[in-house]
């Protein structure tokens, strides 16, 4: 047993939620009322623990003018690095908090910050009531204005509002804040991102004149039978409520039905108005849906909705959770870009100003209290807070501090308790609350499978067939008939899933079928929107992404905090392009042989009046014709069949492909016309051209001297029959390849042992294989090299012939490989390797591009002509890893300035990577800086490659990913390109 300790605890340990504060109310981001944004520069001091002892800092005329200075919004830690002064380190952890789990306690080791702003009221500012609002403090601060003590707070991502306008003065104000990083409140706070102290949100000063808005709520439900909706605004005091457009004057707590257009996600449809008492003119923006589970669905304005969603943490590479306006904007706008039209707010409410923004662009979000303690997992869950009716009152507080700020927004569609917090009355309170307070929205929590709490059943990284299961709602029983009954009628949403880290999701498209065939499931959330790297400099002026243990932390979890579907700086990965793709709100399917398109609308809401359709066909990646295709204004839903025109010009005249996509037909708020939504591609069918010999005279082999082997234009090592030489220019190997640079998927999880792909792949010596010569055999017209690829420590190995053929300027490769041993993993990777002159940077290729794809990625792959430099085929991981392949390249060209090069195709389609660094270089990085260019352009010609998965946190790729050993015979074809000869159609090899 833990002893209490002895004696009252010090405020910032105590289990409450804090004193002296307002009760909490709706946000509302401007009206009448005068305001001063207390942001910008102040002084401020670092301690390294929290003794309270010295207040003097908080009394009138203290002398802080050598004290350093400090932007707010910011966090402490990330500021002065480099300088004359040193603020600490961020740290990271997942799970482990960073401290002893003795709750409330604290270590007295507990960084304080002392942060201090003057300022003067405006000339205009009438005096009387006025709040100093707080939108963000992490974790625990305790308030004093003009020497007057406020009171104190805690619930880092909530706000908290002081009355002060008996303290304020014309002129001379000293607003002083003691920050502590660690408080009872960081127990509820463990939300898998960096510990970042600060004020990192706004501080407002707020006048609250003689009858000014105390409180409102929003009542805005609509009845899709009728197409009324419905209006009445509480308020406290009493008001009146305009709407211009729609032809209303009502006093407050009156309700008003009327005709209007629904809010959606898709059409989001708001109506200005305002709301005025005696003291107080507020702006409003009123959406009316309707939110309930009705016959096991979720279901708005009547509608089942499909959530193509990702989790959203607030975070900017250079200021952590301090983010902008701008900066929120274009998360959304990107997001609107890439077809996600739902955002969960992991773990905590985001700064108001977001889900303004979400209500304008549309999104539906699920707002997430700010309560994790999964740190208790590491102890069993022994005191819980969240089961300990000591803590109870701080959740429940933070339940209202969210719900009274967000409780207007018609993008809020579900409230969630938190995250990860085990079981416990504490939650169950929470829920009570919420319902009573707001019976309008359904209640969201996954940490209780029992689902006691809540009206949607939720689940993290469940697999394709559990979920397809849970579809069926066929899942295996609770022990509890009633509550099993009571689950399985609740709609099935994916709060996490398809794990984003590093170089994947894979198996996105196959849930999607699951979320499209089950009306039960109702999509879900990709974990997670944004990798949270710290960018850093280096000494030679570059800059790269930090993670966990980059900052010296005793505890940490690496790179698990990058884990997003855009790279910190917010450039999209393709992962994130492939999301897009894959929740493409309209679907395309051709029957070619009758010249017809199958086109469906999957939106939810809105038909496809607003999207223009577009078709091209082209013959060997080059455009034959293109037009527009005319497509009836689908209801939501609905189906057609479009006649396609005629083809211009036969497959017999090269491979052909239609190519279908559906544009922006008009500007929108979120993107500009013509902007791709969907599209779609479809390869005409022709009869397969059998694989003949190269034309030509074919070259017999002949040794010359220096014991090399000449066959055409390739130079082979008589010992080895490795080629060495292709027309002069050096090449190294090409030989067997099997190992790809880890993926942070084939890493896997700690607590799922048989997903660690690496861990196997390594043990198995798949990272160490030897090549064994047992035979080079020239032949009449061949040259025939024999050879065993296989690990140390291993009877396992793969025998493999090179049969080399050449017929003019052309050099063929025939490569034929039988697994030897009991092979049960599955390979990396099954190709052949070469390094190449380093100056072949620019590359020209026919396949799939123009991102790059692996078997389970390559939804985004678009068939046609790419071209790009060595360097842009990389994608950059914030952690180095497998990247850039290509899929189904026919064939590829890397080219000099000077137009000369190398020429390959393959037969069949193959996988195509060319980097400026070995597998052995990327594998062994830590980070993006430490990636040099050497002396070699390293090319991979792989007959197949393993998918990715999501195996860093959810399932291994599926099973019809998986790269097994097995016979092979694949096929390429060099050739060299001379200088000067153009870049553009020819007729391949």
């Amino acid at each position: 047993m833990h002893e209490a300790p002895s004696g009252p605890l010090p405020y910032y340990e105590d289990m409450g939620p804090g004193t002296g504060a307002l009760p909490p109310r709706a946000w509302t981001g401007v009206s009448d009322a005068r305001r001063v944004n207390l942001g910008g520069a102040w002084r401020f001091r670092l301690s390294a623990t929290a003794d309270g002892s010295d207040e003097s800092f908080a009394r009138p005329g203290f002398d802080a003018s050598r004290w350093d200075v400090l932007p707010v919004p910011s966090h402490w830690p990330l500021q002065g690095h480099g300088q004359d002064h040193d603020y600490g380190r961020p740290a990271y952890t997942d799970v482990r908090y960073p401290f002893p789990i003795d709750p409330p306690r604290v270590p007295t080791e507990n960084p304080t910050g002392d942060h201090l702003r003057g300022f003067d009221l405006p000339g205009d500012w009438p005096g009387g009531a006025a709040v100093l609002r707080f939108d963000g403090v992490d974790s625990c601060a305790r308030v004093w204005l003009n020497g007057e003590e406020l009171g104190t707070f805690k619930g880092s991502r909530l706000p908290v509002e002081f009355e002060v306008g008996e303290v304020l003065r014309p002129r001379g104000n000293v607003l002083a804040v003691r920050v502590h990083q660690w408080s009872s409140g960081s127990y509820l706070e463990d939300q898998d991102m960096w510990w970042l102290p600060g004020i990192f949100r706004d501080v407002t000063l707020i006048e609250r004149p003689e009858g000014a808005v105390t409180d409102f709520f929003v009542h805005c439900d609509y009845d899709h039978l009728t197409g009324n909706g419905s209006l009445r605004v509480d308020c406290d005091p009493q008001g009146t409520v305009t709407v211009p457009e729609l032809g209303l004057d009502i006093a407050t707590g009156e309700t008003a039905v009327v005709p209007v257009e629904p809010w959606s996600a898709e059409v989001p449809r708001l109506y200005d108005a305002e709301l005025a008492t005696e003291g107080e003119r507020v702006p409003l923006r009123i959406g009316f849906r309707t939110v309930r589970v009705e016959d096991g669905v979720l279901k708005v304005n009547g509608r089942r909705v499909l959530f193509r969603g990702v989790n959203r943490h607030e975070f900017d590479p250079d200021h952590g959770r301090a983010v902008d306006l701008e900066t929120m904007r274009r998360d959304l706008l990107l997001m609107k870009r890439h077809n996600v039209n739902a955002v969960r707010t992991s773990h905590y409410p985001p700064h108001p100003a977001f889900l303004d923004l979400c209500d304008e662009l549309g999104m539906w979000v699920v707002d997430e209290c700010d309560l994790e303690t999964h740190g208790f997992s590491e102890v069993d869950w022994r005191r819980n807070p969240v089961d300990d009716e000591r803590w109870t009152p701080a959740l429940l507080d933070r339940a209202a501090r969210m719900v009274e700020r967000d409780k207007n927004h018609p993008a809020v569609v579900m409230w969630s308790l938190g995250n990860e917090c085990g079981t416990g009355r504490g939650l169950s309170a929470m829920a009570d609350w919420i319902r009573r307070r707001d019976p309008a929205r359904p209640i969201h929590y996954e940490g209780d499978q029992s689902c006691a709490d809540v009206d949607v059943y939720s689940r993290m990284y469940a697999n394709h067939e559990e979920s397809e299961t849970i579809g069926r709602r066929a899942e295996p029983p609770l022990l509890d008939a009633e509550s099993d009954q009571r689950r399985r009628a609740m709609p099935f949403i994916l709060c996490e899933y398809a794990h984003a880290m590093g170089n994947g999701p894979g198996g996105l498209s196959e849930y999607q079928r699951i979320f499209e065939t089950y009306e039960r499931c109702q999509g879900g959330f990709v974990w997670e929107w944004i990798d949270h790297g710290l960018r850093r400099r280096t000494a030679d002026g570059g800059a790269y992404f930090a993670y966990g243990g980059d900052f010296g932390e005793e505890l940490h979890d690496g790179n698990f905090v990058c884990d997003g579907l855009v790279f910190p700086d917010r450039t999209p990965s393709p992962g994130l392009v492939e999301y897009k793709k894959v929740v493409q709100p309209v679907g395309f399917a051709a029957d070619l042989a009758r010249g017809l398109l199958n086109v469906t609308n999957r939106h939810d809401f809105a038909d496809v009046s607003g999207l223009a359709f577009h078709w091209a066909y082209e013959v060997e990646g080059e455009l034959a014709a293109e037009g527009r295709l005319e497509v009836p204004a689908l209801a939501p839903g609905a189906s057609a069949e479009v006649a396609l025109p005629r083809a211009p010009r036969t497959a017999a005249d090269g491979e052909a492909c239609w190519t279908v996509r559906a544009v922006l037909a008009e500007d929108t708020a979120w993107a500009p016309s013509g902007h791709e939504v969907a599209w779609a591609q479809f390869e005409v069918a022709r009869p397969a051209v059998p694989a003949g010999p190269l034309p030509g005279a074919p070259h017999a082999p002949r040794r010359v001297e220096g014991g090399l082997i000449m066959l055409g234009p390739g130079m082979f090592d008589a010992a080895d029959g490795t080629l060495r030489y292709l027309d002069g220019a050096v090449v190294d190997g090409p030989r067997l390849d099997v190992w790809r640079a880890p993926i942070d998927n084939d890493r896997g999880a700690d607590w799922y042992p048989e997903g660690q792909l690496e861990r196997r792949w390594r043990e198995a010596g798949l990272d160490r294989m030897r090549h064994r010569i047992d035979e080079v055999a020239p032949g009449q017209d061949a040259l025939t090299v024999t050879t065993r690829v296989a690990p140390a420590a291993s009877d396992l190995g793969l025998r493999t012939v090179y049969r080399w053929t050449a017929a003019g300027d052309r050099l063929a490769l025939d490569v034929e490989v039988t697994p030897e041993g009991p092979w049960t993993l599955p390979l990396p990777r099954l190709g052949i390797r070469l390094g190449l002159c380093p100056t072949l940077d620019t590359v020209e290729w026919y396949g799939g591009g123009p991102g790059e794809a692996y078997p389970d990625t390559r939804e985004a792959s678009r068939l046609g002509r790419h071209r790009s430099t060595v360097d842009g085929l990389q994608t950059p991981y914030v952690r180095p890893q497998e990247n850039g392949a290509r899929a189904d390249v026919r064939w590829a060209e890397l080219r000099r300035a000077d137009g000369s090069g190398l020429r390959v195709t393959g037969a069949p389609p193959f996988w195509f990577t060319a980097r400026p660094w070995s597998t052995e270089e990327l594998a062994a990085a830590e980070h993006t800086n430490e990636l040099k260019r050497g002396d070699l352009i390293w090319v991979h010609l792989d007959h197949g490659l393993h998918g990715v998965g999501s195996g860093a946190c959810g399932p291994e790729a599926l099973p019809e990913f998986r790269l097994a050993a097995a016979p092979a015979a694949f096929s390429f074809t060099f050739g060299t390109l001379r200088a000067g000869h153009p870049a553009g159609p020819r007729p391949p090899f």
